[in-house]
C-alpha cells in the first residue's frame, strides 16, 4: 500500500489523518522525500517551513 501525504503540511502519513495538522486532505500522488531529524538546525527544514521532525514529501500534486 502506498503512503499518503498531507496536502497541507506535506508530511508522509500511514493513516487517514495527518498527525501534525489533523487534516484529512491526503493524496498518494507525490514525489521525492526528505527526512528531517533536527528542524532547528536544518536549512532544508527552514526552507520547507517544517518545525517538527519527520518524513516529508518534496512535491505534492
Amino acid at each position: 500500500m502506498a503512503e499518503n501525504v498531507c496536502r497541507q503540511c506535506h508530511m508522509i502519513v500511514g493513516g487517514q489523518v495527518c498527525p501534525i495538522c489533523n487534516s484529512t486532505s491526503l493524496t498518494s500522488d507525490w514525489s521525492g522525500y526528505v527526512v528531517i531529524i533536527d528542524p532547528a538546525k536544518s536549512q532544508i527544514a527552514k526552507r520547507l517551513g517544517v518545525s517538527l521532525p519527520g518524513k516529508y514529501a518534496l512535491k505534492v500534486r
